[in-house]
């Protein structure tokens, strides 16, 4: 088969295309005709720099995958060749990933794909919506009556958040920087706040009463943290995807901290059934109309995977890049 492949950290010109050999179905694992994939910040991360994950770096980089079952291992029950699936199933940790024309996958982390999405749409999804899922069900518990913000309504997991925390019933509030306005406005968040003409006093006066948010996602971290503690009511709730260096804001207000990594099951593997069943509950949402992946206009190839990470580096993309099975 073939594949794009890196053999040194560097900047998007290391992927080189190679002929490798078609993996073998083992069990509990399905071989997979990838179809799409879709680029994440970690794909960007695992291939540019050191990580905690760089020892045991697969050659074969892209955890998101959409495609189609040529072959079921042993002890596989609930998918059959043919069926068309989605997951967010290596790239990391010594397991190759999608940037190939076939991927070993372990079952547990695969879904049927969404019947109303196409191969590109749903590979955008799941590194994105499991990270929302975990964050806003499994960690902050939203639920109806809650008051939620959310910082990066535009990005890949911000979008997905808003949509999932509506449909738990909850109010939701949305941060968005000026030139992504108008998408945000389509994704029925109940407010959009523009960070360049609201400060953090202004919009929690405004929108609770300068009470504070019962729960902040907060998608974007970094500095931007220390907004999100700003923001949450006394005795509220914040989850992260990033690491926080300075708590003390937390701490004076008595906040609880989530830091959620959608990545401890398939690098640790433990509970990995729990993100195909995640992605079960998406497909679910979105073929009812719930949920829709916000997919930035360009289109790519999995051949054109540099073009496709340097589009993600300029900062012009809005929502998910994604690639598609081309022949080379």
């Amino acid at each position: 088969m073939k594949a794009m492949v890196i053999k040194e950290l560097g900047n998007s010109d290391v992927f080189q295309l190679e002929e490798r050999e078609k993996p073998k179905v083992q069990p509990q694992h399905l071989v997979i005709e990838v179809k799409a994939t879709s680029v994440n910040p970690l794909d960007t991360m695992l291939r540019s720099m050191e990580t905690p994950w760089s020892n045991n770096l697969p050659e074969i980089l892209h955890g998101d995958v959409a495609g189609v079952v040529v072959e079921v291992g042993e002890g596989v029950t609930g998918f059959k060749v043919g069926d068309e699936v989605y997951g967010c199933a290596g790239g990391i940790s010594g397991i190759n990933g999608a940037l190939a024309e076939y991927m070993l996958v372990d079952a547990n982390l695969m879904a049927h794909k969404p019947t109303t999405l196409s191969m590109k749409q749903a590979a955008a999804l799941p590194l994105v919506s499991i990270t929302a899922w975990e964050a806003l069900h499994d960690k902050l518990k939203i639920q109806s009556g809650d008051h939620i913000l959310i910082h990066g309504a535009t990005g890949g997991v911000g979008h997905i958040a808003i949509q999932l925390a509506k449909s738990f019933g909850a109010a939701v509030s949305a941060t968005v920087k000026p030139r992504n306005l108008d998408v945000a406005n389509k994704l029925n968040a109940d407010n959009i706040i523009n960070v360049e003409e609201q400060t953090v006093s202004d919009y929690v006066k405004s929108l609770t009463d300068g009470v504070g948010f019962d729960a902040v996602f907060d998608t974007v971290a970094g500095k931007n943290i220390q907004l999100s503690f700003d923001a949450v009511r006394i005795n509220g709730e914040v989850a992260t995807i990033l690491p926080i260096e300075d708590t003390l804001k937390a701490a004076l207000k008595s906040l609880t901290l989530h830091s959620v990594l959608m990545l401890v099951p398939m690098v640790h593997g433990i509970n990995r059934a729990s993100h195909g069943n995640i992605l079960t509950h998406i497909s679910t949402l979105v073929d009812k109309g719930v949920i829709k992946p916000l997919i930035d206009s360009s289109d790519f190839s999995i051949w054109d995977v540099a073009k496709a990470h340097e589009r993600y580096h300029s900062g012009q993309a809005v929502g998910k890049i994604t690639l598609s099975m081309r022949s080379e």
